[in-house]
């Protein structure tokens, strides 16, 4: 036999999304990230990521790129009410169901506001990196990240959605390398 036909649910509204969500750090994480303060270990403290080349077509790779996300989407007061707040809009949205509806705690408001109201706006968060135009063999640490405020551990693997766009540029520089290697 046949389906009946699907009936359409009803959808939040879109006009509440914020316009520039590409410029708001609360918003630069994979959604399922969101929730990701709420599945580490009770008494989590410290999170501490390290960013490598796993391997590729080349034995090196030519590390490039960081400093421009760092500076523009990390250095400073980057988390403000208006971000918190567009950000909880969009996730209230994204996260929505229509029979369950939406769950408080899915959005870690409480620690942005924290990072807002105790850090002045800005990610207590650590990054050491090797000088970028640096050529390092694959399987070897080019950056760490880790959260120097003990009540946000979360943040490190937050912010590794942002951070592993990294890739593109040192990709670019690493088959650059190469090719100026043939010619």
């Amino acid at each position: 036999g046949e389906l009946p036909p699907a009936t359409p649910l009803p959808s939040p509204s879109l006009a509440a999304i914020p316009d520039d969500i590409f410029n708001n750090i609360v918003m630069l994480s994979d959604s399922y990230k969101v929730t990701h303060h709420l599945q580490y270990p009770p008494g989590t403290t410290k999170v501490y990521s390290y960013f490598e080349c796993r391997g590729g077509a080349y034995k090196d790779v030519c590390f490039f790129g960081l400093q421009y996300f760092l500076k523009k989407y990390m250095v400073g007061p980057v988390v403000t009410k208006a971000k918190i707040d567009d950000a909880e809009t969009y996730y209230k949205i994204h996260f929505s169901h229509p029979t369950w509806g939406y769950d408080e705690k899915l959005f870690n408001r409480a620690s942005w506001e924290y990072i807002l109201n105790q850090k002045g706006g800005c990610l207590p968060v650590s990054i050491k990196a090797v000088p970028e135009g640096t050529v390092v063999p694959y399987k070897n640490v080019l950056f760490t990240m880790e959260n120097t405020d003990d009540k946000c551990f979360w943040l490190t693997n937050y912010l590794e959605t942002l951070l592993v766009q990294t890739w593109y540029p040192t990709t670019v520089c690493t088959q650059s390398r190469e090719q100026k290697k043939i010619i």
